[in-house]
């Protein structure tokens, strides 16, 4: 057997080390190793901030309270407790926000860790723009209301027909039954017969039994479209009865003066009194200019709502101009009844689910909709947060006073929180008025309704949260007044900007609202002629003024001529405005079944027909969404 060598392992020659440099090495690491578990795992208890001046800690809670935001709507927008988890024990601490752990509940989402850093960059400022252009257009000075019938429009004594009378029944809240009352006016004047003061809806779900003299100045409403349309207030007697039984049917949205004359004429020659029901949006979105026209006379000048109303609605203005030189009416419509039946997920997690879903049910026509399209789509409402993070990236300063016109708000202080963190200065008519003041009004919606329509027209500002009947009538009336500012969310573009602020600057984030917003402002030539429902963009009653306008905003192609009735914005120069046509799209807020089928009168072979058209559920489902 051989001899084995043994086999020599090399050695590394390893320089001595003193002791004391080796002690101050591991002592470094120690410090590293607890500031680093010091970041991860923030202090269960705080000490208390030192006392600062109200002005800072104002500030400080505007910054800081975008952060708890973020983080419960990073994903999802919306979760009616997110507010609550940090708002009201966050600090500032060394760039970032945090909070008392004791105050934290177990449902944070998932985002957390990610919005923790996403929301250092994502800081509202405390301040606002100082632009003018905020509040008013440079461009409202060029144009002006103009509703005057032309020559060519013969008077009421020389058209309207003995023995034929129209009556109607209106429908749903008080902006919807508006809406009905002035295309009654018109729908009298087409077929040259005498209108009934119209009969308002008292048995829908508003449940509010005012008549129409309750509300508006039945006198003045007759008076002063005396030259238009003959009205009176009721059906004539001969020899203690009334002249003839109404008939009763109901015409299809959007009926053409074509349509009247074909289905209701040859009834009213025959039957000389009809009774149109379920009256709103039964007259066509287009019409020739003088009917037009008077549609904006009737709008504009004879629906004047009664002296108690009117005083009340007056006082609260003047004391929201009282607290500063200018204020912000925001109608939110953040209800649960609107947001069920939008189909819309806000973030809430099984509760919301449950709570919007058992209300859903009551409308078993409404299909199952798809959340994330509808939002992806600009169907849904945005949330109180959003709409604030829009207002104060427009250049909308935390010091102004917003008047919120609004129902029940789901999810009540908790979903207000972020709005009012935003904007401190929050009021709505229970909080201008006493309880005695609005004794006579509180039991009635529509009075009510009346009361936050008034505050609404008279802000400096306002802004709709959705596209609905008050809505559309009031950016019509305040374009008619001289253009003042009324803002509507973009809100398809605005969704995915919602969904991704935390990875961006505020500035960035303010820019491209800004850039959204555009063309949804209530700028005089904002909507694309021949587009757009005409209470909310009554062009044929807006004409522009003598004076040349600036080229770089004048309208290329613009004709004006008063004495024939003729207005301005036939074509508008630049990209054409995202708003849709009132003709074109037929939404969820005015939603009728069967809208394209005849309805003749209630006989008894049609009787059964005419119940397909008024389900209860069907009924509810338009009163409830129509304001």
């Amino acid at each position: 057997m051989g001899l084995r060598r043994r086999r020599r392992h090399g050695r590394w020659v390893v320089p001595a080390i003193p002791a004391s440099s080796a002690a101050c090495a591991a002592a470094v690491m120690m410090l590293l190793v607890v500031a680093f578990h010091s970041l991860l795992a923030p202090p269960t208890s705080i000490p208390d901030a030192p006392q600062r001046s109200r002005s800072a800690t104002a500030s400080s809670l505007m910054v800081n309270q975008s952060l708890p935001l973020s983080l419960s709507l990073s994903k999802s927008n919306f979760n009616p407790v997110g507010f609550s988890l940090f708002a009201s024990e966050s600090i500032a601490h060394g760039g970032f926000s945090q909070c008392r752990c004791s105050q934290v509940k177990r449902n944070i989402p998932i985002e957390l860790h990610r919005s923790l850093f996403g929301a250092d960059l994502f800081r509202v400022p405390s301040g606002g723009s100082a632009s003018h252009d905020l509040w008013g257009s440079k461009l409202s000075e060029f144009f002006h209301g103009c509703s005057n019938a032309s020559s060519e429009f013969p008077t009421a004594e020389a058209v309207t027909h003995p023995n034929r009378y129209l009556m109607i029944a209106t429908s749903g809240g008080l902006n919807q039954q508006r809406t009905g009352i002035i295309d009654a006016v018109v729908a009298a004047r087409i077929l040259n017969t005498t209108l009934v003061v119209p009969k308002l809806d008292q048995k829908s779900f508003w449940k509010d039994a005012s008549d129409f003299a309750e509300i508006f100045d039945v006198d003045w409403f007759i008076s002063s479209l005396a030259k238009d349309v003959k009205i009176i207030k009721q059906l004539p007697k001969r020899d203690g009865k009334i002249v003839a039984t109404p008939y009763i049917m109901r015409v299809p949205r959007k009926c053409t003066p074509k349509c009247y004359q074909n289905r209701v004429l040859p009834l009213l020659l025959k039957k000389h009194v009809v009774q149109l029901t379920k009256f709103d949006y039964r007259l066509s979105n287009k019409l020739e200019t003088d009917l037009q026209k008077l549609r904006c006379r009737v709008n504009y000048h004879a629906l004047k709502f009664t002296d108690p109303i009117l005083e009340m609605g007056e006082k609260l203005i003047q004391r929201m101009k009282a607290k500063s030189q200018h204020f912000m009416a925001l109608h939110l419509r953040f209800e649960p009844d609107m947001l069920a039946f939008s189909g819309c997920y806000y973030g809430g997690g099984e509760k919301e689910r449950k709570e919007l879903g058992a209300i859903r049910k009551r409308w078993k026509t409404l299909h199952t909709s798809n959340p994330e399209k509808e939002r992806r789509h600009g169907k849904c409402p945005l949330t109180p947060e959003e709409v604030g993070l829009m207002l104060r990236a427009l250049g909308f300063g935390d010091d102004v006073h917003i008047y919120v016109a609004s129902g029940e708000v789901y999810g009540a202080e908790e979903t207000l929180a972020p709005l009012k963190a935003l904007f401190p200065n929050f009021h709505s008519k229970e909080t201008l008025a006493s309880k005695e003041e609005l004794a006579r009004f509180s039991a009635f919606s529509s009075r009510m309704a009346a009361l936050d329509f008034i505050v609404c027209d008279g802000s400096d500002v306002f802004v709709t949260n959705n596209n609905g009947n008050m809505a559309r009538i009031l950016a019509g009336r305040r374009r008619y007044y001289g253009h003042k500012r009324t803002i509507r969310p973009n809100a398809k573009k605005l969704y995915s900007l919602f969904m991704n602020r935390t990875s961006m600057t505020w500035d960035a984030f303010a820019s491209k609202v800004s850039a959204f917003q555009k063309g949804f402002m209530g700028e005089p030539n904002e909507v694309k002629p021949g587009r757009g429902e005409f209470h909310e963009n009554p062009l044929e009653c807006i004409c522009e003024h003598s004076q040349v306008l600036p080229e770089s905003t004048s309208l290329s192609q613009s004709v004006i001529n008063t004495k024939i009735g003729k207005s301005h914005l036939n074509k508008s120069r630049g990209r054409p405005s995202e708003s849709r046509s009132g003709d074109e799209v037929l939404d969820w807020r005015e939603l009728d079944y069967g809208e394209n089928t005849p309805l003749n009168g209630l006989s008894k072979e049609n009787e059964s027909e005419y119940n397909l058209f008024t389900r209860p559920e069907d009924v509810e489902l338009e009163e409830l969404i129509s304001d």
